[in-house]
């Protein structure tokens, strides 16, 4: 079966891999353009680019899909399926129509939660104790097509956005070969996600990284963890900015936001019901290092968002 592939980040490199290794003839890959990142604003190739250029895969990285834009290069490839594995593009019309397997999505919820640009994130953010992978075939509206299959996994307590993004990309992988297979004997079925538990994970933005500390304890430290690896949970002290990784709730009382000391080499600070014990701590202009390190040659802040 010849496979156009379409990705572009680290979630979607398993998929591509599992892919080649199974021994599908990739006829090419579509990824987005470099982009400027770092300090240095060097231009960096997106990790499906170099995986695919490892692998000695062609790869395309169009502007965009709008106006029939990669209408020849369908065309001349002529594949049978397309996967797409977060892109970062919505698919026109002409492309979903294209290939004679169609479209295949391999989307890092349990469809229908967490439609959308940022499922990993919101299942952390609202608590989810479990979500997992659907492959699903590709429809007009956002991530509304049919499914094909779907696996659960649990989500740990403690679990970042980016450790949990690793091990979906891996179950999505395998998925993605048994959908694969169930689709070229004619096999897959067309599972209607329905209505009924619908919800939207839009792209995360810089805002829903500042943290609230009149919420709870458990949703502050859901919070930091959703915003790891970026763009990191943030809070403010006066003119200073300051990021937090590695937190859990603790008991403890205080004002929100207050630091209300250290503890086995945690900041422990108060939330609106309980506390929270962050355990690494990103001054302004610092590296991201553990609160103890930090304290040794700075005092801690008193108390976060203490603007008045």
């Amino acid at each position: 079966m010849k496979i156009l592939y379409m990705g572009t980040p680290d979630f979607a490199v398993p998929t591509l891999e599992a892919l080649y290794q199974a021994g599908h003839e990739i006829v090419g890959v579509l990824s987005q353009p470099d982009r400027p990142k770092g300090r240095g604003m060097k231009m960096l190739a997106p990790p499906v680019k170099e995986k695919a250029l490892e692998l000695g895969l062609t790869v395309y990285q169009p502007e965009t899909l709008r106006g029939y834009a990669i209408r020849p290069l369908l065309e001349e490839l002529q594949p049978d399926l397309i996967v797409v594995a977060a892109y970062g593009q919505i698919l026109p019309p002409y492309v979903l129509k294209a290939p004679k397997y169609g479209c295949i999505n391999v989307h890092a919820s349990l469809l229908p939660k967490y439609r959308g640009a940022a499922p990993i994130q919101y299942a952390i953010l609202n608590g989810e104790q479990e979500t997992g992978v659907t492959i699903m075939h590709m429809a007009k509206g956002l991530d509304t097509g049919d499914m094909i299959l779907s696996a659960a996994t649990p989500i740990d307590p403690r679990e970042t956005a980016g450790e949990l993004t690793e091990r979906l990309s891996k179950l999505g992988a395998e998925l993605l070969l048994e959908a694969a297979a169930l689709l070229e004997r004619g096999e897959a079925p067309r599972i209607p996600q329905g209505e009924s538990q619908t919800s939207y994970a839009a792209m995360i933005t810089k805002e829903d990284a500042r943290i609230d500390w009149t919420k709870s304890a458990r949703q502050v430290a859901d919070r930091i963890r959703a915003m790891l690896p970026a763009p990191g949970a943030f809070a403010a002290c006066g003119a200073d900015v300051y990021k937090f990784a590695d937190a859990q709730p603790v008991p403890g009382a205080g004002k929100p936001g207050e630091v209300l000391g250290m503890e086995q080499g945690a900041m422990i600070v108060a939330c609106g019901e309980g506390a929270v014990a962050i355990r690494q701590i990103q001054a302004p202009g610092k590296r991201r290092m553990p609160v103890p390190d930090y304290a040794r040659g700075h005092a801690l802040p008193e108390r976060f968002d203490c603007q008045e």
